[in-house]
């Protein structure tokens, strides 16, 4: 039985409501998807009935075992869904290369960054309620961001010189990351270097409030709304996920998305009692060959018990799956639904002001996913209106309301292989056929 006929399956049993068309859907995933309980499950309806072609996506496997043949790689799980409908689940290569063991479709995954969609739909929940405007203040609900200051350049010292914002931060800046942070990682501005001093990086610190705290005593990089700049806005979101709810992010996460989607397998950090079935994380050493974060220096696991908005999440490509297709039939899944379809086109349409400069040719952002607004700006292929995002260890997720389709990647591998990231996509696009 497929995870779609066991979570409406839970449903019926559970005596949570169910609509007709939902119960007509559990009938028939019952007999359309079975698992062979391998590496491999099995394909729940031949590629072609989908409009893609099975010799094309052989270009697919043939790219990523090449991948690992070349020690590039030591895994990858592709999940592409078409129409509603698994035409192509498949796992390649290793989850763990010292004990040679087999990548299979139910690994476990840590996300990194993919959690931040996970965080911007719980956050819009509450919006759906009434709890707040997408132009409030920010500092409306955490107060410590009445008196920030921007940063202005440095003096002859080699101080910083502050100003005076010019408009208020506001609750959709930090959706789209325009709210003038930063995240410490990935620059080496003054501002950067002050995240650093201050100990704001996801393994010093220990909870939302505490990173809250910190933040709102550094300077923004930016005026509000004058640049996207990647940062740890979505923890901030999750942070007012538990102010407007009351509850702690992760129990509102798993009340409100996972467990009406059956998401089962979608954790925070690193439970012990799953950890058996995570891939093991890979980077290159000085000498270019595959390097394992071992349990001992696996910084994910500073996760577990501490959830953060920005990342922190794991999960399955089956799970990651529910989700997406809810967002990809407009904040709905069998028959439950999480947002409605308005949020959901606001939620992937180009939220960025028209005078901000995008992030990346051709892609332009959203409530917490990028939005492709022009393909061959991009230069790949793609759907104009396709949306998604990625993880620190080279993990994706597209999802293209054209094409109806859905394509995961999933694999340990940091940082993120950017040109591996697009050419899975290009392999996914040139596979349809109609």
């Amino acid at each position: 039985m497929s995870y779609s006929a066991w979570s409406l399956l839970r449903a019926v049993l559970s005596g949570r409501p169910t609509t007709l068309r939902a119960l007509f859907a559990l009938a028939v995933a019952a007999v359309g998807f079975a698992t062979d309980g391998n590496a491999q499950q099995a394909r729940t309806t031949p590629p072609e009935q989908v409009g893609l072609s099975t010799e094309r996506l052989h270009r697919l496997d043939a790219f990523l075992d090449a991948q690992i043949a070349r020690k590039q790689k030591a895994g990858a799980l592709v999940l592409i869904a078409r129409h509603g409908k698994i035409a192509y689940l498949q796992a390649h290569g290793m989850a763990d290369l010292e004990s040679a063991r087999p990548l299979r479709a139910d690994a476990m995954f840590r996300l990194y960054s993919m959690t931040k969609p996970v965080t911007s739909v719980a956050l819009l929940t509450l919006y759906e309620q009434g709890k707040f405007q997408l132009t409030d203040p920010l500092e409306n609900y955490i107060p410590a961001f009445r008196d920030v200051k921007v940063f202005a350049g440095l003096d002859a010292e080699g101080r910083m010189i502050l100003e005076e914002p010019r408009r208020k931060i506001t609750i959709q800046d930090v959706f789209r990351h325009t709210a003038g942070f930063t995240y410490g990682y990935f620059a080496d501005t003054a501002v950067d270097r002050a995240y650093r001093t201050a100990g704001i990086e996801y393994g010093k610190l220990d909870s939302l409030q505490e990173l809250v705290d910190k933040l709102a005593t550094m300077p923004l990089l930016y005026q509000p709304g004058e640049r996207w700049v990647y940062s740890f806005s979505h923890d901030v979101l999750a942070y007012l996920v538990e102010y407007f709810s009351g509850m702690r992010f992760d129990d509102y996460c798993r009340k409100t998305v996972f467990e009406p989607l059956g998401m089962t397998d979608t954790v925070f950090g690193v439970p012990a009692t799953r950890a058996a079935r995570y891939a093991t994380s890979y980077s290159l050493d000085a000498a270019g060959a595959l390097r394992a974060d071992s349990a001992h220096n696996d910084t994910y696991a500073h996760f577990t018990g501490r959830p953060f908005g920005g990342s922190s999440l794991a999960s399955t490509a089956q799970d990651y799956l529910l989700f997406s297709q809810m967002l990809l039939n407009g904040g709905e899944l069998h028959g439950v639904q999480i947002l409605g379809p308005k949020t959901v086109a606001l939620m992937t349409s180009d939220n960025l002001p028209p005078t901000t400069a995008s992030w990346g040719d051709g892609i332009r952002y959203g409530l917490g996913v990028s939005v492709l607004a022009d393909p061959a700006q991009a230069g790949n292929l793609g759907s104009k209106g396709q949306f998604g995002w990625g993880g620190y260890a080279s993990t994706s997720v597209v999802i293209d309301p054209q094409e109806a389709l859905i394509a995961l990647l999933f694999t340990q591998y940091t940082p993120t292989d950017s040109r591996f990231v697009s050419q899975f996509q290009t392999l996914v696009f040139q596979a349809i056929t109609r």
